[in-house]
């Protein structure tokens, strides 16, 4: 019985943690700029821990292009 209870309770928490561990690429972040501000304020205000994570790169690459209005893709590709 407390193995099915506690199956159940990390069942039902590890929903709750999901997005923390998603990477978005860089045209996810382009085109939702909550989301970019969100992170790249994040990667901002703790750089030690945060500089070297896919979401922290993304997020400057996509902050980068947005500020220099680039298209998505390359020509061509």
């Amino acid at each position: 019985m407390k193995h099915l209870l506690l199956g159940t309770i990390v069942l039902t928490l590890s929903g709750c943690f999901g997005d923390e561990d998603r990477i978005y690429t860089v045209d996810e972040l382009m085109d939702d700029q909550v989301l970019l501000a969100k992170i790249t304020s994040e990667c901002r205000n703790n750089p030690g821990a945060l500089r070297q994570t896919p979401n922290c790169q993304n997020a400057e690459a996509a902050d980068w292009r947005v500020r220099l209005h680039l298209p998505r893709k390359s020509p061509g590709g």
